[in-house]
């Protein structure tokens, strides 16, 4: 996929921005070429057995448009076709464009907007077939991808949203500061009885769906000189005892004296995660945390590890919800808080 966003198991398509587009007869040629007028960044391929042309697309554009019987298409994809997460969309269509069908990766490959958007130009109708669009259901790999959520477990993916349209809801698990969830998901007080666990934490030998969510933030308090060695134990250890999953944590933070912190930059450098750093009155300013002795004759700041994680986690209305207490080592201090996430529809 050229312009798809990868989430750990889900690609999110943006829009498409590179499409290809094939036909076969001399009306067919004609209409390919009002479509590549129309939309930018279209090739048109004509050159070639329709096969090799296709095979040629897969490699180059988002986003393949074919002016043919779905039959011929259909038996040209057959090899080339590995995994809806990566493959590009199709679409097949009449040489009239009466009939415009989003044949393959409608949803994350974004072939059900791609047939909309080529209806448009030709006048004619869309033909979408995924479950989720004809029954009015949460489209659930869009959805997921929309609000930056990892799957933690791909496997599962079709058997929830398979789920999902035949029994018209999902039991659904989710952590405290996660709210608005779709219509058709129905919370559960335990992970047990959920088809689908939206959380940060492991949630050890479970069936269903596992989503997690990248709200987590670490606050880091260190003396001068930790390596980045003590930074990893340090997150390994609080994760591991706390049973968070790594990949719920989206960002670092500190007190800006440490903003040259050898370690911790290498650390984040590391783990390809931001980190921001805070002043002194910034975190002296969030209230219900800890003092710490050492770090107010050292810096001058109550606390690090905790204000510092609290105020990444927070919004320019909220501050973010501390989610583990610091936890102390030699050299290093690291404390957990939570983003709190509106899910988008």
């Amino acid at each position: 996929m050229l312009n798809g966003c990868m989430i750990t198991g889900v690609v999110y398509f943006k829009g498409i921005m590179k499409t290809g587009v094939i036909a076969l007869t001399k009306s067919g040629n004609i209409l390919a070429g009002k479509i590549a007028q129309a939309m930018k960044e279209c090739i048109v391929f004509d050159k070639g057995k329709v096969a090799d042309r296709i095979k040629t697309a897969w490699k180059q554009v988002d986003g393949i448009i074919c002016i043919m019987a779905a039959g011929i298409v259909v038996r040209s994809l057959v090899p080339l076709c590995r995994d809806k997460r990566f493959d590009p969309c199709v679409v097949v269509l009449d040489e009239k464009g009466q009939f415009i069908i989003s044949l393959l990766s409608g949803h994350l490959g974004g072939g059900n907007a791609l047939a909309q958007r080529i209806a448009g130009i030709t006048g004619g109708t869309a033909v979408i077939t995924t479950s989720s669009d004809v029954t009015g259901h949460t489209a659930l790999d869009l959805w997921i991808a929309k609000n930056n959520l990892t799957t933690a477990n791909p496997e599962k993916l079709t058997w929830a949203s398979a789920r999902l349209i035949n029994e018209g809801l999902l039991a659904c698990y989710c952590d405290d500061h996660l709210t608005g969830l779709p219509w058709d998901f129905v919370l559960v007080e335990k992970i047990k009885d959920a088809d689908v666990c939206i959380s940060s934490l492991d949630p050890g030998k479970y069936d269903g769906l596992w989503l997690i969510p990248g709200n987590l933030f670490v606050g880091f308090g260190c003396n001068r000189g930790t390596t980045i060695a003590e930074f990893e134990q340090a997150m390994d250890e609080i994760c591991r005892a706390h049973h968070i999953d790594s990949q719920a944590v989206k960002g670092l933070a500190s007190i800006d004296v440490k903003n040259d912190e050898e370690g911790l930059l290498d650390f984040a450098d590391k783990k390809q995660l931001p980190i921001r750093f805070f002043s002194k009155d910034e975190l002296n300013s969030v209230v219900g945390i800890r003092t710490s002795k050492a770090a107010l004759k050292a810096t001058g700041a109550r606390g690090v590890a905790e204000p510092a994680a609290i105020l990444a986690a927070g919004s320019d209305s909220d501050h973010g919800t501390l989610y583990v207490r610091k936890m102390k080592w030699k050299n290093v201090t690291a404390a957990v808080a939570a983003k709190k996430i509106l899910f988008k529809e």
